[in-house]
């Protein structure tokens, strides 16, 4: 039987020793064909970007953030796959840009 809450729990822990241990930190965008806007902050782990933080800003302009402090809700969920800038089609912005995104 699957026990869900443990492993919840170890992502939850994985993503966070991730954000505490970060030295290089990598920030993203992504606009999908819908109008939606997708920022991402990634750190490097074991030759991956793994995303730590993700945010959707909606067409509707509704903003809806994932991270290890909320890993997912009935919107979507923070991304459980490496990060590839160049196949993923993400454009690298300054930190800050994301850091406005994420606290509005």
């Amino acid at each position: 039987m699957v026990d869900l809450e443990r492993i919840k729990s170890e992502s939850v822990a994985y993503f966070r020793s991730l954000d505490e241990g970060a030295t290089l930190r990598h920030h993203f965008r992504h606009a999908d064909e819908d109008g939606g806007l997708w920022y991402f902050e990634a750190v490097p782990d074991r030759g991956e970007l793994i995303a730590i933080k993700q945010a959707e800003v909606t067409p509707a302009g509704r903003l809806h953030r994932y991270s290890w402090e909320h890993l997912e809700d009935e919107h979507g969920f923070l991304t459980d796959r490496a990060i590839d800038p160049e196949e993923d089609s993400l454009e690298a912005i300054p930190a800050e840009r994301l850091q406005r995104v994420w606290t509005q």
